[in-house]
């Protein structure tokens, strides 16, 4: 069996296969060749692969990669999708990896989170089946920059299973054992429209869409008298108001508005009873009123993530990295790995900062680093 290629051709030929998602449809695309490409060095190193096809995108497909076999084993998790991305902000070609003689590398994915598969791939490779106790899976899914099918499709199906998981988001290497939950909401109020010299002749959509945002902000400050927890940087839940958009023209009463919004909600706060909370408060609000309501969930949502500081998996990557883990503010895919029954940590190279935007990039030394320490994990958890 020929050596894999070094970790930094793994990454710049990641780099180099699109797999934008989005939903708008007008940026979104597979990640079929990624998880091609993934497949063909999951095999060299003697995995056994399995491609599944996302159930309501076809074109679009999750990656479950095991050596060895038996109970138990530890799971390695990434996503294969990138966000879209603003050519002109580059100064280099997105899809072309460029390293720099610091040991930078640039591209479109390059930190979140290509880099995972070469430094995950590379540790695996040490190993032969054969010497393994338990399993090592290798998991590389779809869509997390957008709906998260990817993650809810292995929810769905029940699996892998494993004991542990690490999903190899970029965190500098230090592990994270909790995160906020995600809601993103799209309220719509619909009036009616008339000539602006007299109120009476309408209903103004955006009058009333200033009277639900007052009851939005309502709400925000009432979760954040209920909920804090002060390992997050933001120790209590947030709630953005992103984008507003309403009427045509100034001498016409308005006659509908839209405005898209983001609840995060710290653990321990339950996804769904928000939700219809929130659902509950502004119905009422606008209950009788001459403007109708409509609330949608724009994604899913995911739920916050939590793993007990005194759990193995968080204690092993604490003495392995020498670092005390932490909680983030930004989602993973942690808690569907969580739902399926594995002690799951975040932990990867690279830095969340420069992700998602331009000259995004991560760096020889913390690749090197994250292939030790998966390499650690996987003899700690599947050999010993």
């Amino acid at each position: 069996m020929t050596a894999l290629p070094s970790t930094v051709e793994l990454v710049r030929a990641l780099v180099a296969e699109p797999s934008v998602s989005s939903p708008d449809p007008r940026h979104d695309r597979s990640n079929r060749t990624v998880i091609d490409r993934l497949a063909g060095w999951c095999e060299h190193v003697g995995f056994r692969v399995e491609v599944s096809p996302l159930p309501n995108a076809p074109h679009k497909a999750n990656l479950v990669a095991t050596l060895g076999d038996g109970p138990d084993g530890l799971v390695l998790a990434g996503h294969t999708d990138t966000v879209p991305y603003d050519e002109s902000g580059w100064a280099t070609d997105p899809f072309e990896l460029v390293g720099t003689e610091d040991g930078k590398l640039f591209g479109l994915g390059s930190a979140d989170m290509k880099g995972f598969f070469a430094a995950a791939l590379h540790a695996a490779s040490r190993f032969r089946a054969d010497t393994l106790r338990r399993p090592i899976v290798l998991v590389a899914t779809a869509d997390e920059e957008s709906t998260m099918d990817g993650a809810r499709a292995l929810l769905d199906a029940k699996r892998p299973t494993a004991r542990f998981a690490i999903v190899g988001e970029p965190t500098g290497l230090a592990p994270v054992h909790a995160h906020k939950g995600i809601l993103m909401e799209q309220l719509t109020l619909r009036g009616r429209s008339g000539h602006s010299s007299d109120p009476s002749l309408g209903a103004s959509a955006l009058e009333a869409m200033h009277v639900a945002m007052a009851e939005l902000l309502a709400f925000r400050a009432e979760l954040q008298a209920a909920h804090r927890n002060d390992e997050f940087v933001v120790a209590s839940p947030t709630l953005n108001l992103g984008k507003i958009e309403g009427g045509d023209s100034p001498n016409r009463i308005c006659a509908s508005c839209r405005l898209t919004f983001d609840l995060r909600l710290l653990p321990g706060m339950d996804l769904e009873g928000t939700r219809a909370e929130l659902r509950a408060r502004l119905t009422k609000r606008f209950d009788g009123e001459l403007v109708t309501m409509a609330l949608e969930s724009l994604v899913p949502g995911v739920p916050p993530h939590t793993t007990p500081r005194e759990g193995t998996l968080v204690q092993t990557l604490e003495e392995l990295t020498g670092r005390s883990s932490r909680a983030v503010m930004f989602c993973t895919e942690a808690p569907f790995f969580a739902a399926l029954g594995m002690e799951t940590v975040v932990c990867g190279a690279g830095s969340i900062d420069v992700a998602h935007q331009p000259n995004e990039h991560t760096s020889r030394q913390g690749l090197d680093a994250a292939t030790e320490l998966y390499a650690q994990a996987i003899r700690r958890f599947c050999v010993e």
